[in-house]
């Protein structure tokens, strides 16, 4: 069923307003692009063609779902995959795969097993014949819905590079480095190492410096340039000032540091006011023109694509 080298069109779910996903625990949008994007880099490195299906920008819902087929279509993929999340009541759960044609079933089977290995319930394979995406591609297709964003259950085992390679594993038969360990990459805003040391080394990342303006040594010691610079972050992020690294504090350092997607009128908080930050915007949390002009600003001068969206490449510029 699996030959040896493939072209893939993998659509990451949603992502183009006004088609926007579901809201949970986390947002549908934040899971699929990270998770695409893993998806995406572990089949190139099998050294399989993919052809991104997600559009630029779409006038509509609809406008969204032809444009991936037609990326598809056009592009000749030999299987497209279509990645989502499921939000239902916060008590529904687990993992189902929609399929129509007979090879998209026997991709969706595989699929389904690695997923359900790791501990999500197993919902099953279903007709996907009521699907747009399954309906317009010309080629053998499936929809994952990978989980339950609302569902507690499923977010507490939810893993991103988990989950990137039960995917690929289900498309490929096979993982990059097969015979190398697989390490798992946990979510940073579940990062639960609050030592001193990371907290520097955060703080560095972020470009908070102390009273002197110099990045702080990373030693592990909390002294008073360090104490200072944790200030800086809590007046930027809106938190009391104390320079008292409490839980809050922790939560809005891990938030910047999952480096969720930000975009105009789609989220905000202290991400938002740390993007803010950076580029010299009104720090009000709230992603508007204002912040949006200075986003495309920062990616034309970094040579990035140029769309107001921080994503994973414009936060790398920012935080590495």
């Amino acid at each position: 069923m699996k030959k040896k080298s493939m072209k893939f069109g993998i659509d990451i779910g949603h992502n183009s307003p006004p088609d926007t996903g579901a809201r949970g625990i986390k947002f549908e949008d934040q899971l699929t692009s990270d998770l695409g994007n893993r998806i995406i880099i572990k089949l190139r490195d099998l050294n399989h063609q993919v052809i991104e299906c997600k559009p630029q920008k779409s006038r509509s819902i609809t406008d969204s779902l032809q444009t991936r087929c037609n990326i598809a279509n056009a592009n000749k993929v030999d299987l497209y995959v279509s990645i989502h999340f499921n939000a239902f009541n916060s008590l529904a759960n687990g993992t189902e795969v929609f399929a129509i044609s007979s090879t998209g079933r026997q991709f969706g089977q595989t699929v389904l097993d690695e997923i359900t290995k790791l501990g999500f319930f197993r919902r099953g394979l279903k007709n996907g014949s009521h699907l747009y995406v399954l309906k317009k591609t010309i080629m053998p297709a499936l929809l994952v819905e990978c989980c339950f964003c609302d569902a507690r259950k499923d977010m507490r085992i939810y893993d991103p590079e988990a989950m990137a390679n039960a995917i690929v594993k289900g498309l490929t038969g096979k993982l990059p480095g097969e015979n190398e360990p697989v390490i798992y990459i946990p979510d940073e805003e579940d990062n639960p190492n609050k030592n001193v040391l990371r907290l520097q080394r955060a703080l560095n990342r972020m470009k908070f410096t102390g009273q002197d303006g110099k990045l702080l040594v990373e030693d592990g010691i909390i002294d008073t340039q360090t104490k200072i610079a944790v200030e800086n972050f809590q007046k930027v992020t809106a938190i009391q000032q104390t320079g008292i690294v409490t839980n809050i504090t922790w939560a809005a350092i891990n938030q910047i540091l999952s480096k969720r997607i930000l975009r105009r009128n789609h989220a905000g908080g202290v991400a938002v006011r740390y993007v803010q930050y950076r580029l010299g915007a009104d720090n009000d949390g709230i992603y508007g023109p204002q912040t949006e002009e200075l986003v495309k600003g920062f990616q034309q001068q970094n040579s990035l694509a140029v769309d107001g969206i921080v994503g994973s490449i414009t936060w790398t510029q920012l935080i590495g």
